[in-house]
């Protein structure tokens, strides 16, 4: 199974926090898998047993949780693109997707009723911005213990929240 074909798990959100120039090529090959190459790229994943190990494996570089369809449809309305590089509209995702609009669309890829690879058309990674008002915690500690790396669970909705 692909990294984004879907899957009857839940629906995850994965954000690359830091950067690692001179981090174990096995390490940058699983980022490269998950598409997440730069700081703050966001990807949409279903749970699998390989993606959770490929999380796990990266967790000291990103973290990630279980999406609610208003944070995918925030993640499409403000930050998603064509490959042309033009903005998603209602009528862009009617033309190139055969949905009547975004929120039909997040609908769909929450409920694993349409995979991201195939909607060839939207550029992915989603590229965001730095969270509003900054990180809470270091960005060198897990979410457990009071930092931002690591498995975060629904509080991911609040993070992309701030950083769309």
């Amino acid at each position: 199974m692909s990294l984004t074909e879907t899957a009857t798990g839940k629906c995850l959100i994965a954000v690359r926090i830091r950067g690692m120039p001179r981090a174990h090529p096995e390490i940058k090959t699983t980022l490269k898998l998950l598409k997440l190459l730069k700081k703050h790229n966001a990807m949409i994943f279903y749970e699998t047993p390989s993606i959770k190990g490929m999380l796990e494996k990266v967790k000291d570089l990103i973290t990630w949780g279980e999406a609610t369809e208003e944070s995918i449809y925030l993640l499409l309305s403000k930050r998603g693109k064509t490959i042309n590089g033009e903005k998603l509209t209602d009528e862009k995702i009617k033309e190139k997707f055969g949905f009547n609009s975004i929120k039909d669309l997040a609908k769909a890829i929450f409920n694993g009723e349409v995979s991201l690879k195939k909607l060839h058309e939207l550029n992915l990674p989603f590229r965001l911005n730095s969270p509003s008002k900054g990180f809470k915690g270091s960005i060198k500690k897990p979410f457990k213990i009071g930092g931002e790396l690591g498995y975060r669970g629904k509080e991911i909705n609040n993070l992309i929240a701030r950083m769309v």
